[in-house]
């Protein structure tokens, strides 16, 4: 094999500076060579030689300038693929020796929305302390909005809940489909039936949740006049349960949270399951932290448990 093939070069791994890759990277994500030049503090002849050295490792152009920066060419897409799970390694190494000498402590900060009922997520806090019991676990409860401002100012690395769009920052991995139902309490009149329509209860007392109802839940009160007399206000799932089951007026639920007050007679479901809005409930990180190894064996764990697991 000559050095005039060097796609096919063998002793590729052992001729080319790393570092290049790193800027190859920068360069990808920034938009382009100028960008990443501003953002790394260096000059941009020197980004532009740092790209042109890698070209030339790997025998073909990997970036073509446009008009909005740089374009990845195939070869181009396939280098940043495969620089990313090399960084994606390389930020691991700590953190895989940590936990294989057994010395990992430190504290894992969740934030999650309240009343979330999920085996999986449980049975990964229950594995990971077994495996790392040195690691302490926090959880603060929050409305879905805080959780997600949490994440990003970075005051948290994990979190669960609901998100009405897409935020580049996060990383969204699906748990499990939430559906709530329109719950009264067993002193209602209504107790024991199902209606057929929602606006047929538009003029009843309603428990509202505050900051932490979903928007596709205020969307369909909305839609059918529920809730413009408002007899309860609760900013956690719990409390307004209290308060339903308590007759202070009718409300949503979510359908996992209420099962026991559901086999006790203390809640009924008031309408029929087409009108049940549902949405997905999502594990939530930073893409791009410097995660400390308690939390990044977290991550780790329940993202294992939660892929595990066969989707229809």
């Amino acid at each position: 094999m000559s050095d005039d093939t060097p796609l096919t070069d063998r002793k590729f791994a052992s001729r080319v500076d790393w570092n290049l890759m790193r800027t190859f990277v920068d360069i990808v994500r920034a938009g382009g060579i100028g960008a990443a030049a501003r953002e790394l503090n260096k000059q941009q002849p020197s980004i532009s030689a740092a790209l042109k050295r890698l070209e030339d490792h790997v025998g073909t152009t990997l970036l073509v300038r446009s008009a909005n920066g740089v374009e990845m060419t195939a070869a181009g897409k396939a280098m940043m693929a495969l620089c990313e799970d090399m960084l994606e390694s390389a930020r691991l190494v700590p953190h895989q020796i940590a936990q294989a000498i057994r010395r990992v402590e430190g504290i894992v900060r969740i934030q999650i929305v309240s009343a979330i009922v999920s085996a999986e997520f449980d049975e990964a806090i229950a594995s990971f302390h077994r495996r790392h019991p040195g690691i302490r676990i926090e959880i603060r409860v929050s409305s879905w909005r805080q959780v997600l401002d949490a994440l990003e100012r970075g005051e948290v690395e994990v979190g669960i809940g609901y998100d009405n769009s897409v935020r580049g920052g996060l990383v969204y991995e699906p748990l499990f489909v939430e559906r709530q139902q329109l719950y009264c309490g067993r002193s209602h009149p209504m107790f024991g039936y199902r209606i057929s329509q929602p606006r047929e209860l538009k003029d009843e007392a309603f428990v509202l949740g505050g900051e932490d109802e979903i928007e596709i839940v205020t969307h369909l009160r909305r839609r059918y006049g529920l809730g413009a007399r408002v007899t309860g206000l609760a900013q956690d799932i719990n409390e307004a349960r209290r308060l339903i089951v308590c007759g202070v007026g009718i409300g949503f639920l979510p359908v996992p949270a209420v099962r026991s007050e559901i086999e006790r007679g203390l809640l009924w479901p008031l309408l029929h399951a087409d009108f049940e809005p549902s949405y997905e409930i999502f594990l939530l990180a930073r893409a791009e932290p410097e995660r400390d190894t308690a939390t990044q064996l977290f991550i780790d764990e329940v993202f294992r448990r939660i892929r595990a697991i066969p989707r229809a």
